[in-house]
């Protein structure tokens, strides 16, 4: 059997637009981060009039796309967490860092 990896929280979230973003702070189970050229969030659904997720769960990183971040391995992202910012009309992971 394999142990379960703890995976990084979404420590902050500041796209306010985002359906699942609720006070700051991300309420989707999981997010994905990034594709070959960018790291953007991929879980990110602009709905103004809605709201998404559960209010007591905080955001994991489920997912990685961007092998040449610093922070992960295998597709896995190792960062202690993460923060998720603005980026034109997009969410971007804000903790991505090349190596």
């Amino acid at each position: 059997m394999t142990a379960a990896m703890e995976m990084p929280r979404v420590q902050e979230c500041v796209v306010a637009a985002c359906a699942y973003n609720h006070t700051g702070d991300c309420h989707a189970f999981a997010i994905t981060i990034g594709s070959m050229d960018h790291a953007h969030c991929h879980t990110f659904i602009e709905m103004p009039a809605v709201r998404a997720g559960m209010d007591d769960q905080i955001a994991q990183v489920g997912a990685c796309q961007r092998a040449d971040c610093r922070h992960n391995e295998q597709l896995e992202c190792h960062a202690p967490a993460i923060k998720v910012g603005p980026d034109n009309d997009m969410a971007d992971c804000m903790t991505y860092a090349g190596r």
